[in-house]
């Protein structure tokens, strides 16, 4: 008889597999392109403000997603619910919220607030490949606030928001506070930027 722990591993790692699957489809099913319109396959992309962005294994933005991950493990830490789970099946339900908000994140009406509210006046979505490279970077976030001490975790947080303000004017807590509560002057600050 095998060990049952493999077995849960296996169990999670393929719930993980079949997530993203679903998503590619989803993303697919949205017009969602593969990667870049250029036809070149690159892993970075630094410029926000080129046809690049978010057409490209990861850019600056990817740093967004390993917050999230940071977020959501120190989260599920401090849930009494969740802290009680596996940390497979907290990742698991990690990247199910993560995947999620990729799904939305390219949806029309997303593409538009942003488009409308925020300094990604050209925003035309994800690719495919970003919106893979962003669900990897939230699970070596997540993966990461898993094996060290909170305090780094938020300490990562905070240098990783500050270097991204400091590098293209925007990052996580600006893009939610542009999203749900948009401030003109904070618009035509980011717009500056390009």
């Amino acid at each position: 008889m095998k060990p049952i722990k493999p077995r849960r591993a296996l169990l999670a790692k393929g719930t993980i597999a079949a997530i993203v699957a679903v998503t590619i489809v989803l993303l697919r099913m949205q017009g969602r392109v593969w990667f870049c319109a250029c036809q070149h396959i690159m892993v970075w992309s630094g410029d926000v403000w080129s046809e690049h962005n978010s057409q490209h294994l990861v850019d600056p933005y990817s740093f967004t997603h390993l917050a999230h991950g940071l977020i959501f493990a120190l989260v599920f830490l401090a849930l009494p619910w969740t802290r009680k789970w596996k940390l497979s099946w907290r990742l698991v339900a990690g990247v199910s919220i993560e995947a999620l908000w990729e799904v939305v994140e390219n949806s029309s009406f997303i593409i538009d607030r942003y488009r409308e509210t925020t300094m990604a006046l050209g925003y035309s979505g994800d690719s495919v490949t970003n919106s893979l490279g962003d669900v990897v970077c939230f699970i070596a976030g997540f993966v990461l606030a898993s094996r060290v001490r909170w305090y780094w975790s938020v300490g990562l947080f905070v240098v990783m928001e500050l270097v991204l303000l400091a590098t293209i004017r925007d990052n996580l807590t600006l893009n939610v506070l542009m999203l749900l509560w948009p401030v003109e002057v904070v618009k035509q600050w980011q717009m500056g930027g390009g």
